[in-house]
């Protein structure tokens, strides 16, 4: 009997282990979408760059078998069904879902050049401030959330539902100039080939736009876990290091000319008050990269 009960004793405590550690094992998994992001990959690379830095033992899983809007993914978030995503951050997002506050491209998606007719580079030459700006006009999306900074800042922005047609608008003379990131006018242009559209060389606008990693709200342990792996990266240089070995930044520093150009200000009041703008670490100096 006593040796009966001994291995029912036995059984049960390996049918105990054998649940916590499936259930621990399952605590640490990753679960994310990234099909056809084209930041994904870098994405992904600095989440497994941050679990590295830690003790705890993560798994990253990748479910791409479909293409999820940025409106379901935040719901599957939020369902508990994936749980990590990234987006350029706002307050009204931080509401929704819970940030780690550390800007995964450093602010450079807040930075900005123009498209502009080719011949009129006159046009923007003695463009030095923001008034300056004022004086020609700018196109965008009717939705973007570039387009809400732009005009509270006071500037003539033309906008459209879709993102094609400001080629043609601009072409057309619709307005003077399309501002894009630093990275996309020159893999943008060449898809028009029958436009007239050039680079402009001397302007950058700028305003702080962080993109975050997002988890559900109240998932503080894998919130808190990846801002540690986070800093620790930072902290020993090698965040730095697959930053600058990303492809849009390579491109950013071979062919923008970012470190020459005139930078115009602008102020980004969709920020929420907990941007870590005072943590220089934390973001580019564009008069800096490459040199």
């Amino acid at each position: 009997m006593k040796k009966h009960r001994l291995l029912s004793n036995c059984t049960a405590l390996i049918v105990m282990i054998l649940i916590s550690v499936q259930y621990a094992y399952a605590e640490n998994v990753i679960r994310l979408n990234g099909v056809e992001d084209p930041k994904a990959d870098y994405v992904i690379a600095v989440i497994d760059l941050a679990i590295k830095h830690l003790d705890k033992k993560y798994r990253i899983q990748r479910f791409d078998n479909e293409a999820l809007s940025q409106i379901r993914v935040r719901e599957e978030i939020n369902a508990g069904n994936l749980d990590v995503t990234w987006t350029s951050s706002n307050s009204e997002i931080e509401q929704l879902m819970q940030p780690i506050r550390i800007p995964l491209f450093k602010g450079l998606i807040g930075y900005r050049i123009l498209i502009i007719r080719q011949g009129d580079q006159y046009k923007f030459d003695n463009i030095k401030t923001l008034e300056d700006l004022k004086k020609v006009s700018l196109g965008q999306g009717t939705t973007w959330a570039d387009t809400k900074i732009l005009e509270a800042n006071g500037l003539h922005v033309v906008k459209t539902v879709k993102y094609p047609n400001l080629f043609y608008m601009l072409d057309g003379g619709r307005f003077d100039a399309f501002p894009r990131g630093v990275s996309e006018p020159f893999e943008e242009i060449p898809r028009y080939p029958t436009l007239k559209l050039d680079v402009e060389k001397n302007l950058l606008i700028a305003y702080k736009m962080p993109f975050y990693l997002f988890v559900k709200n109240g998932n503080n342990v894998l919130a808190k876990d990846l801002e540690t792996g986070l800093n620790l990266a930072i902290a020993d240089g090698s965040f730095e290091k697959l930053f600058l070995s990303n492809k849009t930044v390579q491109d950013v520093i071979e062919k923008s000319n970012i470190g020459n150009r005139r930078i115009i200000n602008l102020e980004n009041p969709t920020l929420s008050k907990e941007t870590p703008v005072d943590r220089a670490e934390l973001w580019i100096d564009p008069q800096k990269l490459g040199k």
